[in-house]
C-alpha cells in the first residue's frame, strides 16, 4: 500500500479515536478531554501508515519515537492539569452557543473538527514514515528541531506547573525561567516541533506537507493559543500589562527594561 492509499485509513484511525473519547465527554459533561486525546489523535495516523504501507522509510523509527514521546508527555501533562477542574472555559463558551443538544452536536463540532485538524497536522509524520528516500542532512536538522521543541515545551510547562502550584504566587504573573524571555514559551516549543517534522518530511520529498506547520502556527498564534489567552488575561492578572510591555510574545528574546 502506498501513502496516498494509506491516507484515508490514517484518517479513519484518528476518527475512531475521537469517536471512542466522545462518550466519555458526555458522561463527565466535559468536552475538555479532547485536549488530552489530541496528541494521540495526531500520532495515530503515523502509526496507521507504518502498519499499512509495504515498506517504511529509513527515518520512520526516529520520527515515530519522537512523536510518541511528544504525545505521551503532552497528554499526561494536560490530564494532570485538568484533574479536578471544571470544563475549560473555551468549551463552556462553545457549549453555551450550541445548546440545546450540545452533547450530540459535540461529536462533529468538537471531536470531528479535532480529528480533521489532527490528520492535517500529522501529514509530515505520515510522509516521513512512508518515504523510501535516503537519509539526508536535512533529516538531522529536522529531528534536532523536533527534539528541541519537545524539551523546550516540557521545561516551560514544568516551570509553569511549579509556579501555579505555589499558593504564594496566586494571582501573580509567571515571568521566570523560559517565561522571562517569551510570554508563551510552551507554544514556541510546540511550533518548533512541527516545523522540525516538516523538515524531515522535506528530506523525504514531501514539501507539500507544509500545510501542517502553517496550520499549527496559525492555531498557536491566532486561534487557540496566544490570541485566545491574551484576550482577557490582563483582567485576571493585574501585572500582565507590564509583562506584555517588557516580554516578547512568542519567539524568545531579550526582555525589555
Amino acid at each position: 500500500m502506498t501513502l496516498p492509499v494509506a491516507l484515508p485509513w490514517a484518517f479513519a484511525g484518528t476518527a475512531v479515536l475521537a469517536v471512542l473519547v466522545w462518550p466519555l465527554s458526555i458522561r463527565w459533561h466535559d468536552v475538555s478531554i479532547v485536549d488530552i486525546a489530541w496528541a494521540w489523535m495526531v500520532t495515530v495516523p503515523a502509526f496507521v501508515v507504518a502498519a499499512t504501507i509495504t515498506v517504511t522509510g529509513p527515518r520512520a523509527l526516529a520520527i515515530l519515537a519522537l512523536a510518541t514521546a511528544w504525545a505521551l508527555r503532552l497528554s499526561l501533562y494536560i490530564a494532570a492539569r485538568r484533574r479536578g477542574q471544571p470544563e475549560d472555559r473555551r468549551y463552556q463558551a462553545i457549549r453555551a452557543r450550541n445548546e440545546p443538544n450540545f452533547a450530540r452536536k459535540s461529536l462533529y463540532l468538537v471531536f470531528g473538527l479535532q480529528a480533521v485538524l489532527a490528520w492535517i497536522v500529522a501529514l509530515p509524520l505520515m510522509a516521513a514514515v512512508a518515504s523510501a528516500a535516503p537519509w539526508r542532512a536535512l533529516d538531522v536538522a529536522g529531528l534536532a528541531l523536533f527534539a528541541f521543541g519537545v524539551v523546550y515545551e516540557s521545561v516551560a510547562d514544568a516551570q509553569l506547573a511549579r509556579f501555579t502550584a505555589d499558593p504564594a504566587q496566586r494571582g501573580k504573573v509567571m515571568d521566570r525561567g523560559l517565561w522571562r524571555y517569551s510570554r508563551h514559551p510552551n507554544y514556541f516549543g510546540e511550533c518548533c516541533i512541527w516545523w522540525g517534522a516538516w523538515l524531515v518530511a522535506v528530506a523525504a520529498g514531501a514539501w507539500w506537507s507544509v500545510l501542517s506547520p502553517l496550520l499549527m502556527t496559525v492555531l498557536l498564534l491566532k486561534i487557540s493559543g496566544v490570541g485566545l489567552l491574551e484576550r482577557d488575561i490582563g483582567g485576571r492578572r493585574p501585572g500582565y500589562a507590564d509583562y506584555v510591555r517588557r516580554t516578547p510574545a512568542f519567539v524568545p528574546g531579550r526582555p525589555r527594561p
